[in-house]
């Protein structure tokens, strides 16, 4: 049986994959989502088409979308170092994270608002609605469901990254689970914190999924 040491140290692992994880999906929600919402205007068939935003705006997501978190993780150590002050732990590992998890948002976003009927968003323009009248009760309001579903996608994800910060001293469990699975061989303690890590993951994408469900009931 697992000691008070090592389960105060799994009780702390999973606070600390919590914070990572919230901490990294707000702060990527404030990057990509703004992000999300100039690809969708600025395109071909958008309401406000600029090709030249739009093709510097969808290289950048595409690129930083291809380079594995991992490497990532190891690129902005430098930007992480000056940010935090330091480039290991659970705070400095939401700097990486939050670029990781931006682009990925800002493209989902993208996906939900291209869902909403052309026809609605003309209806407004037709009544005089301006673009950022457009934006907030067209397109944010008649994607909600889609997007709160994207959020509970967004925060398994990150989840997932944040469990491999572990392997360079991100903290967490992915932290622990290397440190004592793989390092150790403790292969007890590393079960319990893939047990832990999917637990989390299915209860935030069922809180996720149950309050999206709630939204559409309303909508309809």
């Amino acid at each position: 049986m697992f000691d008070e040491t090592i389960i105060n140290m799994l009780i702390e692992g999973t606070w600390a994959t919590l914070y990572m994880t919230l901490v990294s999906t707000l702060f990527g929600y404030i990057v990509g989502l703004p992000l999300g919402i100039v690809l969708t205007i600025t395109d071909k068939e958008g309401i406000k088409p600029n090709a030249v935003v739009y093709k510097i705006l969808d290289f950048i997501v595409n690129l930083t979308r291809s380079i594995p978190f991992l490497i990532l993780l190891i690129l902005v150590m430098p930007l992480t170092k000056l940010i935090v002050g330091k480039s290991y732990g659970s705070t400095a590992t939401i700097v990486p994270l939050t670029i990781a998890a931006a682009p990925f948002i800002g493209r989902m976003v993208e996906s939900s608002l291209k869902e909403v009927d052309k026809g609605v968003i003309e209806a407004a323009q037709s009544m005089g609605a301006g673009t950022f009248s457009v934006i907030r009760k067209v397109l944010l309001a008649e994607a909600r469901t889609s997007l709160l579903v994207g959020v509970t996608i967004a925060v398994g994800t990150i989840l997932g990254y944040s469990a491999m910060a572990g392997a360079v001293g991100g903290g967490g469990l992915g932290d622990i689970a290397i440190r004592y699975g793989y390092h150790r061989y403790e292969t007890d303690i590393m079960i319990v914190t893939i047990v832990i890590l999917v637990v989390l993951v299915q209860i935030l994408q069922g809180l996720g999924m149950m309050l999206s469900k709630k939204l559409d009931r309303r909508h309809t």
